[in-house]
């Protein structure tokens, strides 16, 4: 790689591969927190594809020649754990919210990798060094349909939780 534009190609797969450590931490998390609800094997899954989406971007960076940032990576795992201290009213269990706001992170994170997947095809079309990037792309659409579903699930659990008595 060489050049401004590659450059900014390289600090692009950067920044996303951050959010792809972050990402990663959030999914793992979210499938071992809801192992025991009916959508646990469902969340286990998709960590599992994450996880490989995240080796396919580095597959990317390696053929680019454009590896990851310690640093960034650094921060985006740490972000991800400083999501954790938040105020929940609920200091040593899980929160009813808990489970819908991880599966809302993981939208968040999702649909910045369909964008990463896409202004890729963009720039360097559908196939970088023997990845496929439209199969990403199209993933990463059922990704977040699951998503949608899960979100909307987790939310009637949370706010029937709320309603029922203490």
């Amino acid at each position: 790689m060489h050049g401004v534009a590659s450059d900014l190609l390289r600090i692009y797969l950067q920044d996303h591969h951050a959010g792809a450590v972050g990402g990663l931490e959030l999914a793992k998390r979210a499938a071992d927190s809801n192992s025991g609800w009916a959508h646990g094997a469902e969340i286990a899954e998709l960590r599992d594809q994450i996880a490989a989406d995240k080796e396919a971007l580095e597959a990317i960076m390696d053929h680019l020649e454009a590896g990851p940032s310690k640093i960034k990576d650094g921060l985006g795992w740490t972000a991800e754990k400083l999501g954790r201290l938040k105020p929940n009213d609920h200091l040593f269990s899980q929160s009813p919210l808990s489970r819908l706001i991880e599966l809302e992170g993981l939208a968040i994170g999702v649909t910045a990798k369909a964008a990463l997947w896409e202004a890729l095809r963009g720039a360097e079309g559908d196939s970088v060094g023997g990845v496929d990037i439209a199969a990403l792309a199209a993933r990463a659409d059922s990704q977040l349909s699951l998503l949608k579903t899960l979100r909307r699930a987790a939310a009637l659990d949370a706010f029937a939780a709320a309603d029922s008595p203490a």
